[in-house]
């Protein structure tokens, strides 16, 4: 992984934290628990689609457990083989797969399945802003061209980044290890810690040997994106929670990002480090900014009122040196995704980097106006050559000069991350409360603790809320617009629903079932349930495995191999029709090739038995005489696939 920025490899450490953390749950639950077997269904229908079996549900399934977790290359291979299979989805799906061909670079492609997502939508607001935002590549392109890019003189074979003019030197974060015997490295990357570097600018512009700047400031962890204040006397910078020798960490026990200032004492030594007052151990600030007249310090964040992953805010500098509440720079600049390295011009321009509008991969680098009334005029991006497919942050421009700096990933550099250099060649009452309850679909049993989200017409978070112990969520809504609820819970598949919500005073209910992900096998248990097999189809009078059964019976391989202690017992049964004794002969047949594919497919036969019952073991009372419908007769006509043994 290339270190973009430090809120973004919280969040990526935080995250695979969080995975390690799982999967040792899960090994101590296999230990403690071991008559039961913990089936993950996703896994299960990957391994069988990669076989070539084919199935609509599936398919859903698979790209929409990828793109819920924002591997969107992933979910685009599985929403590609669901529409080759099926072009007649419901408009959501034409979106998500549009959304995930952008993600590899398939613009065009992606276009033409938003026509088509447009056309099935109706008023969906995300349709209209396609329609009248169809040409955003065009408008990129025409942004671009504005740029000389030069690599800067100064990277490492590390990671270099996020600089900052201090009188007439370059500031900036670097990894490059200048320690002599003594290396620290940062862990889970398994690269040193960053400190602060100074490069003199030559008259010629070009920059010096790069040297180790203020020996108090830089520690044993990360210090980074430093700001000065015009008389260069005071700096804002990032480092990680520690200060005078004391490190702090979150609930999880993460060491996150915090602000920090210091002063320039007579002696010219940067002293009286002190951390800011809206820090907090249980979320980052990060990547400070500040204003032309010093007077408001613009930062990212993920604390509480945050829109995405990480957004922009700002506070006020007070007169005696005390700070007013932090605001968030509201939904005109951040979104749902990632807002960080802000940066105000002497023109009083924000830039900033963002995954979260349309660009051209990773993070792009846009601008916004601010107006004498603090409000942003149209939301720009700055184009290439400075933005390319990779991630582009950490802009810095002398409005005089137009001359600056910025930092990227891009191939061709030297490290995990480069400085590059540039010259610019040329210069947008009704309420509801909308609300519901989350339970188990197969159950129906209320689900707390479930995470729920709320996002408006144009998908971006509004808000997240965690249902309560009965299951209930509640959110304010907006008379007769329309919403995304999506909930979320851990062995659960997550599900989104659009809602229109009422056009006078009230409520609106949207409840949400969901469906495990994750089955809990016992003895005794049918196997079949975890993937709603409720029939194993033969043509009929006949007992030969047809494609259809076969795919179902991939699944219940792929289970008996990653279990191979388990035994189970397969049993075949009936609907009254026919007579009792023909009946029982049919089912036993297919009960035994059921039990024979499964042999022939790699299972030992000792781990099998299989009967039929024919119509011995009827659901209901649909028995011979009784006039029942098609649907109850089907409720009959059953296989199952009991465990009877783990051990």
């Amino acid at each position: 992984m290339k270190i973009k920025n430090l809120i973004y490899t919280v969040f990526l450490v935080l995250f695979v934290f969080k995975g390690v953390a799982q999967t040792t749950r899960i090994a101590n639950a296999n230990k403690q628990y071991d008559s039961y077997a913990y089936v993950d269904a996703i896994a299960t229908y990957e391994r069988v689609a990669e076989k070539g079996y084919k199935d609509e549900n599936m398919f859903q399934k698979l790209g929409n457990a990828y793109y819920f977790n924002a591997e969107l290359a992933k979910a685009s291979k599985w929403y590609a083989e669901l529409f080759a299979m099926n072009q007649e989805q419901e408009a959501e799906y034409y979106y998500r797969y549009s959304q995930s061909l952008k993600s590899i670079g398939k613009y065009a492609e992606a276009n033409k399945i938003l026509e088509q997502f447009n056309k099935k939508s109706g008023n969906d607001q995300r349709a209209k802003l396609f329609a009248s935002n169809k040409n955003y590549l065009e408008e990129i392109k025409a942004n671009s061209g504005r740029y000389n890019v030069a690599d800067a003189g100064i990277n490492s074979g590390f990671s270099d980044y996020g600089s900052s003019f201090s009188g007439n030197k370059l500031v900036f974060a670097s990894a490059r290890d200048t320690g002599g015997v003594s290396k620290k490295v940062f862990k889970w990357t398994n690269r040193s810690f960053t400190n602060l570097y100074g490069a003199e600018v030559n008259t010629n512009d070009d920059l010096s040997e790069p040297k180790r700047f203020g020996n108090r400031i830089n520690s044993k962890f990360h210090e980074s994106t430093p700001v000065f204040t015009k008389d260069g006397k005071t700096m804002y910078f990032t480092r990680n929670n520690y200060l005078d020798g004391k490190k702090g960490k979150d609930s999880k026990m993460v060491t996150l990002l915090k602000l920090y200032k210091s002063t320039l004492d007579q002696q010219g030594q940067w002293t009286n480090v002190m951390e800011l007052p809206f820090n907090s151990d249980q979320y980052s600030v990060a990547h400070p900014a500040l204003s032309p007249d010093d007077k408001t310090l613009y930062f990212a964040s993920d604390m509480p009122g945050t829109l995405g992953q990480s957004d922009l805010f700002k506070v006020t500098i007070n007169d005696d040196g005390s700070y007013g509440i932090p605001e968030n720079l509201g939904k005109s600049i951040n979104t749902e995704g990632r807002e960080t390295f802000p940066f105000i011009s002497e023109d009083n321009e924000l830039y900033f980097a963002t995954d979260g509008r349309p660009g051209l991969g990773g993070l792009d680098i846009f601008v916004a106006k601010i107006e004498n009334d603090n409000a942003f005029k149209e939301v720009k991006n700055i184009g290439g050559p400075i933005n390319g497919s990779q991630d582009d942050f950490a802009f810095l421009i002398d409005s005089k000069s137009r001359k600056g700096f910025f930092t990227s990933n891009r191939e061709g550099g030297k490290g995990y991350d480069d400085i590059y250099a540039f010259t610019e060649i040329r210069k947008l009452t009704c309420e509801q409360a909308l609300t519901g309850v989350i339970n188990d679909q197969e159950t129906g049993l209320v689900l707390a603790n479930a995470k729920v989200s709320l996002f408006d017409e144009k998908f971006q978070l509004i808000k997240e809320s965690i249902a309560n112990d009965r299951g209930h969520y509640s959110f304010e809504a907006a008379c007769g617009k329309t919403y995304y609820v999506r909930a979320e819970k851990p062995d659960y598949e997550t599900k989104e629903r659009a809602i229109t919500v009422g056009e006078i005073n009230g409520k609106t209910d949207l409840p949400l079932a969901l469906t495990k992900a994750i089955c809990k096998v016992a003895v005794g248990d049918d196997l079949g349930k975890c993937f709603g097999i409720k029939m194993i189809y033969f043509d009929l009078d006949k007992s030969f495995i047809r494609k259809e059964a076969a795919f179902e019976l991939e699944k219940i391989l792929d289970v008996m191999k990653q279990y191979p202690k388990m035994k189970i017992d397969v049993r075949s049964h009936t609907d009254s029709r026919q007579t009792a004794k023909y009946n029982e002969a049919l089912s036993d047949r297919r009960a035994k090739a059921t039990v024979a594919w499964l042999i022939e497919n790699g299972i030992a036969a000792n781990r099998l038995t299989g009967k039929g019952y024919g119509e011995s073991q009827l659901v209901n009372t649909c028995s011979d005489g009784v006039k029942c419908s098609e649907a109850e007769h089907q409720a009959n006509r059953r296989s199952e696939f009991v465990v009877v043994s783990m051990e």
